[in-house]
């Protein structure tokens, strides 16, 4: 019966970790349906080649800063044959897929907010530092023991801070994460006018946009659900509350986006992000008014953003991310209590308090890493590259090169190219 019990834990993780890299297909379309077509293969390389970079650095780095654990041994120890330091079956192995799959998604979520004008090798540098380092020293505060963060927080609060699926853990750090890169990279050529008239740069495939969501939404049920980790902590609760928190936010994204398809696919994703925290707790009313409260708060942020405040946050990832996901961690310790229908064991004051550090770490991680790499090896394209659209400077070739008749994918070429297309602009 034990061995029974051991295989199917790592059979329930390990669909659980495909479900979450599934997520990242979402993430990578979301991105090609928003920005403009001389940009979607780069959205598509980057996602898949900063997952490439997460996992590497989070196997010889990260994953032992959260947790202490490394990989370094035989691999009779990693499946259990010998030692204690690893669970039977590989199940340790598995659960590193599965959190590895969740730390993959802070580049996924940055990428969005710096698309079409950022440089693609300082990006990478950007993913190994995030996932290798600022991620995991998080992840390990929260879901770990580091630091004594949870300890000082009971001492005074009498709880624990509690996010279950990452709120605050993934979508908070990863959203205030990418508002310090958005900040330190600027508006895209042409996003304002002088007097500060804002331009619109209208999604270039509602489609692939729409695709992108809906592969998040399947996904995020791994996401959510899976985050038990053992078939035995399974919830129907969590599925239940993810459901009603997707379609609260769909709903008020709706209504407060007046219809716009952009904020109706976006705000199922509202939803989705701040009930993580309090899945597992919250009764399913309170996650519908989570998901609501998420969809509207997402609409608003998004054009106080784009409109008022002039942060070219292309895909608004910190009005997604980073402010439902603080918003999501906070509401756990509202919805989440017994007298409004919730478990209870959560407060109030240890939500606000573990959301905020959460949110501040991420935005001087931003601030830092970006900020770093800005005055080093600089982390924006030229005006040439920018104009041509990062598919030709980065990639050497478009989503649809039939559309650039007589560029061939030589450098000459692509240089005479660019610079002929500047000269018509200028012209």
């Amino acid at each position: 019966m034990e061995t029974t019990k051991t295989g199917a834990d790592v059979l329930f993780i390990l669909l659980g970790a495909v479900m979450v890299l599934a997520m990242h297909a979402g993430f990578a379309f979301l991105e090609v349906g928003t920005v403009r077509k001389k940009n979607q293969v780069n959205a598509l390389v980057k996602i898949i080649t900063d997952f490439a970079v997460s996992t590497t650095a989070y196997f010889f780095i990260g994953y032992a800063v959260a947790y202490g654990i490394n990989f370094f041994v035989g691999a009779d120890v990693l499946v259990g044959k010998t030692g204690t330091a690893f669970a039977a079956s590989g199940f340790d192995l598995v659960k590193f897929f599965f959190l590895c799959t969740f730390a993959a998604a802070i580049p996924a979520i940055v990428s969005g907010g710096i698309a079409e004008r950022a440089k693609f090798g300082p990006q990478l540098i950007a993913t190994a530092v995030l996932v290798g380092v600022v991620y995991p020293f998080f992840e390990g505060m929260v879901w770990g023991t580091r630091l004594g963060f949870q300890d000082a927080i009971k001492g005074v609060f009498g709880q624990n801070f509690h996010d279950f699926a990452g709120s605050v853990v993934v979508h908070a750090v990863g959203g205030w994460i990418g508002l310090g890169a958005v900040l330190m990279l600027g508006a895209r050529m042409g996003r304002f006018r002088k007097n500060g008239q804002a331009i619109a740069f209208p999604p270039s495939n509602i489609p692939f946009l729409a695709l992108g969501s809906w592969i998040l939404c399947v996904g995020w049920f791994g996401f959510n659900v899976m985050s038990a980790q053992t078939v035995d902590q399974i919830s129907g609760l969590v599925a239940l509350n993810s459901l009603m928190a997707m379609v609260g936010g769909i709903l008020t994204a709706l209504i407060a986006g007046r219809n716009d398809p952009g904020f109706v696919h976006n705000g199922a994703l509202a939803g989705l992000v701040a009930v993580c925290a309090g899945s597992d707790i919250m009764h399913p009313i309170g996650a519908l008014a989570t998901g609501g409260i998420a969809g509207g708060l997402f609409v608003w942020a998004f054009n106080q953003c784009q409109n008022r405040w002039k942060i070219d946050d292309v895909l608004g990832v910190w009005a997604l991310h980073g402010l439902c996901g603080f918003t999501g961690g906070i509401l756990c310790g509202v919805f989440g209590q017994e007298a409004l229908g919730g478990l209870g064991g959560v407060s109030l004051g240890a939500q606000i308090t573990g959301t905020g550090v959460g949110a501040l770490i991420g935005l001087l991680a931003g601030l830092g890493v970006y900020g770093a790499l800005k005055v080093t090896v600089g982390i924006r394209l030229d005006q040439e590259q920018e104009f041509a659209g990062a598919d030709l400077s980065i990639h050497q070739i478009t989503a649809y090169p039939e559309e650039v008749a007589g560029v061939h994918n030589d450098a000459s070429a692509l240089a005479a190219h660019i610079s002929a297309t500047t000269a018509r602009r200028t012209a």
